[in-house]
């Protein structure tokens, strides 16, 4: 086993100057890593021009893993161990020291000079604490600007005499939380707090909801554990495949830098709508019938439709094979088609093993009667025309979208296989006012398309991944959860949200009954309630809505030390909107300016006609544009430094109901790292008098 990181020679006698030397012989090594990658020849060590293929892929890989990001710090903290740690960790000698950072990087002996985070030598730098020091002498955390290290901050844990709890807070820990937000999201390997890191680092067998507040660092918390499953559990999940789940295309933008920033670089974003892209979404629904339409009880009218299909066989199969002829009689065939049945296999799977089920009954004939046969005389009858034709005629083959479509349009068919799941005012409600000559020509929805997802997998079984990432859960319909499931069916699952953002007609109610649609009853919910982005000031005025969406929930405590700048503000017009924009971009990061949809096309004019550059959700920020304006129905997820929120109660008059229009705002109100202006001529909701 490698030898932990020795110190790089003193500089003279400033500690800081020997943390800068080590930086600088840790990144030379990262260097000297890349160069040994890009200069492997694999001509003479491949077998053929597949594996060569692979192995190229693969290399490719591990250079990009490498990267050497200038403005992103090689490793963030260092722990001092009084002892060895023990010899399920790493070897060596007292005293030994640890540099965590982002990857490993080795010395050209091989000797560690940075060891990942995820290793279990680093727990310590998220764990220890005063009470439980955990064998930890020193914990230094490293201050950066601009990719160099400009201070440090020590903490002698077994020391009785320094101070504990709130009087040791650590400063650069504080900064770094509080560091102005430009571009994308960004790890949080340096600020993980213990609450966290349990979440992190739990085993790959099991699934874990994590219900997390506005600024708890949930979304970060499912990133870093995909990034430490894969780096304990590589090989299996290298088989078997990682997804991240969004709600929308600008919410995986904003997200997508943060795992190939730790090394990881094989996991999949899409979201839910990308999955179930079996067919063209043209049209909607209202709420009402996309509400049925994502019931869970639709999944048994649609089994129910497709397995109808069966016919049990009234005509015996007659096999001719040379001058001998092998009757297998109806009730025969009857007795394999139950028992097919009775097995619970999908549609498609029981479809094939029909006509091998058939052809083994003609091969026990054949056998009674003398004869030898084999596996390959059975394929023969099973690919004979009268067995092709039987198996035709009771269990005929089942286009999915097709299915669908005959029920949404098809008020007998519907009525038949919907009964006692359905009463008739719901059927009446998903049916199609007009009829549809094609599937091509359907004006589907997107829940329509979940429908067509949920009957492929009663035909064919959906592949599952190793493991699955859904963030913003609480949006999520029954349906929608069981389409996620069938991607994870044999997986694990971490699922992420809030109860209190949930800003669907059908967001979910309990994360117990989300979890049983996902099919993952026996998943863990841990809940993070210690907030880490959101300002203090800011998310007391938010939680002032909470008794109005979601009576039971715990409210997020900030531990930020800065209160943060908060301001409500009455106003004449967009004028003075754009003013609050302009006065916000004065401060170093990212602003948004979040408003109703319904608003945006005026205040894009209000901003073009006052030359002020913005952007649309999931564009990157630049030094140069800083302004992103924001539709309140694209806000869920992002985050930025200041944000000017515009008109509170057209954000919720823009929602079909006062409920899901407050969840909204509260979205909406708790975007903001550093500072918050409110904007109204309107009045205030009556919910935020408090």
């Amino acid at each position: 086993m490698s030898r932990p990181s020795t110190p790089a020679p003193p500089v003279a006698d400033d500690p800081l100057a020997r943390e800068r030397s080590h930086l600088a012989g840790s990144r030379a090594a990262l260097r000297a890593m890349r160069e040994d990658a890009e200069s492997l020849d694999i001509k003479d060590v491949t077998a053929n021009w597949v594996n060569a293929e692979v192995l190229a892929r693969q290399i490719d890989e591990r250079i990009k893993s490498l990267a050497d990001l200038s403005d992103t710090p090689l490793f963030f903290g260092r722990l001092d161990y009084l002892h060895s740690p023990g010899a399920d960790q790493a070897e060596g000698a007292e005293g030994e020291r640890f540099y965590i950072g982002r990857r490993h990087v080795h010395d050209h002996d091989g000797d560690p000079m940075v060891i990942d985070w995820r290793a279990p030598v680093s727990q310590p730098f998220y764990r220890a604490s005063k009470k439980d020091p955990m064998d930890i002498g020193l914990r230094r955390r490293f201050g950066y600007t601009r990719g160099d290290i400009t201070a440090y901050e020590d903490e002698h844990l077994s020391d009785p005499a320094e101070p504990s709890g709130a009087a040791a807070t650590s400063k650069l820990l504080q900064q770094e939380i509080e560091r102005p937000r430009v571009g994308p999201m960004r790890d949080i390997v340096a600020t993980i707090q213990p609450e966290q890191d349990e979440i992190v680092r739990s085993g790959l067998g099991g699934t874990v909801c994590v219900q997390g507040g506005p600024g708890t660092g949930k979304t970060a918390v499912g990133l870093h554990r995909v990034a430490y499953l894969l780096y304990a559990h590589r090989e299996r999940l290298a088989r078997t495949g990682t997804l991240v789940i969004g709600p929308n295309r600008s919410f995986l933008h904003y997200i997508e830098q943060v795992l190939p920033a730790l090394g990881e670089l094989t996991v999949k974003q899409a979201t839910v709508d990308d999955l179930v892209a079996h067919v063209e979404v043209r049209g909607a629904d209202d709420a009402a019938a996309a509400v049925l339409k994502g019931d869970a009880r639709m999944a048994e009218v649609l089994r129910r439709a497709v397995y109808a299909h069966v016919t049990m066989p009234t005509e015996p199969v007659m096999v001719v094979r040379g001058s001998r002829r092998w009757r297998v009689p109806a009730y025969e065939v009857e007795e394999i088609v139950r028992e097919l049945l009775d097995r619970g296999i999908r549609y498609g799977a029981a479809r094939e093993a029909l006509p091998q089920r058939i052809a083994h009954a003609v091969l026990v004939q054949m056998e009674r009667s003398g004869e030898a046969p084999d596996d390959r005389v059975q394929d023969a009858v099973a690919r004979n025309a009268a067995v092709k034709a039987a198996v035709k005629q009771i269990w005929p083959p089942v286009d999915p979208a097709k299915l669908v479509l005959r029920l949404l349009t098809d008020a007998d068919f519907l009525a038949v296989h919907a009964d006692g799941v359905l009463d008739e005012d719901e059927q009446k409600t998903i049916l199609w006012a007009k009829p549809v000559r094609s599937v091509k020509s359907a004006k589907w929805s997107a829940a329509d398309t979940v429908l067509v997802d949920e009957t492929t997998d009663i035909v064919e079984r959906t592949h599952s991944l190793g493991h699955v990432v859904l963030d913003e859960a609480q949006d999520l319909s029954p349906m929608q959860y069981r389409a996620v499931g069938r991607r994870c069916s044999t997986g694990s699952a971490t699922v992420l949200g809030d109860l209190a953002q949930g800003t669907t007609p059908w967001a979910t109610r309990s994360w117990d009954e989300a979890l049983a649609h996902l099919g993952k009853s026996d998943g863990v919910i841990e809940e993070l309630t210690a907030g880490f982005r959101v300002p203090t000031d800011v998310i007391t005025y938010a939680s002032l809505l909470l008794p109005h969406i979601a009576p039971g929930l715990t409210p997020v405590a900030s531990v930020r030390e800065n209160p943060g700048f908060f301001d409500l503000r009455e106003t004449s017009g967009t004028a003075e909107v754009v003013a609050a924009c302009e006065e916000l971009l004065r401060n170093e990061g990212s602003t948004g300016l979040i408003a109703a949809d319904a608003r945006v096309p005026e205040l894009t004019q209000a901003l073009t006609a006052a030359g002020i550059g913005f952007l649309a959700p999931g564009e990157e920020t630049t030094a140069e544009t800083r302004l992103t304006l924001v539709p309140a129905s694209l806000a869920k997820g992002l985050e930025y430094d200041y944000v000017v929120l515009d008109e509170p109660q057209a954000v919720v008059d823009g929602e079909p109901d006062e409920r899901t229009g407050l969840r909204r705002l509260y979205v909406a109100l708790t975007r903001a790292v550093s500072g918050l202006i409110v904007t109204h001529a309107a009045p205030l909701p009556a919910q935020l008098a408090g």
